[in-house]
């Protein structure tokens, strides 16, 4: 189970400012119960979108927030001026090696490519042993159901394992995940060869 002393919850998401409105109300709910539940966060160091929406409730509520953001991103002027911590990396590569040495959990909520490609080097990180963290997608309004559908077809096809299903849980609310990373205990992963 994850110890009681504060952890660090790694968000991925949307740094879009066109989205629909309902990701934004979602992201001040989830932003505000980072901080109620005790934990501090670290993200891609943005003000933009809902990356920074869910950096400010968290911040407003008492959270500790580390930005991690490459030097290509500062430059167009999108650094959050009010966190803990800044950390500027060379490139996108460093940023997440960055991001994911600061984690203790790993979130995918709602986001595009950038997200995606996140949150999936982590779960192969997960199914290859390198680390034994929470992967938690966020189904905020079945945001990830056509991704699930084609989990089930890579399982289908034995492109992996069914017992694969273990390395990742899906939340459809942040009260649900909370409650999951609570009681998570982490199981030892059988090689996929």
């Amino acid at each position: 189970m994850i110890s009681e002393e504060k952890k660090t919850i790694c968000v991925y998401c949307s740094s879009s400012n066109y989205l629909p409105q309902k990701f934004y109300d979602f992201s001040h709910k989830f932003g505000r119960l980072i901080a109620l539940n005790g934990y501090n966060m670290v993200y891609g160091g943005t003000t933009v979108g809902m990356m920074g929406i869910i950096a400010d409730e968290a911040l407003k509520n008492g959270a500790k927030v580390t930005g991690v953001i490459p030097e290509r991103i500062a430059s167009f002027g999108l650094k959050h001026p009010e966190l803990a911590q800044v950390i500027i990396t060379k490139d996108m590569r460093e940023r997440k090696a960055t991001m994911e040495k600061y984690a203790d959990i790993f979130v995918a909520a709602p986001g595009g490519f950038g997200t995606f490609e996140e949150i999936f080097e982590i779960l192969v990180a997960k199914q290859l042993g390198y680390h034994n963290k929470p992967v938690i997608f966020l189904n905020f309004d079945n945001y990830y159901e056509n991704m699930l559908r084609m989990f089930n077809t890579v399982y289908e096809n034995k492109f992996a394992k069914e017992d694969m299903k273990s390395l990742y849980y899906i939340a459809d609310t942040p009260e649900e995940m909370f409650e999951y990373i609570r009681t998570y205990t982490p199981k030892e992963i059988a090689l996929k060869w």
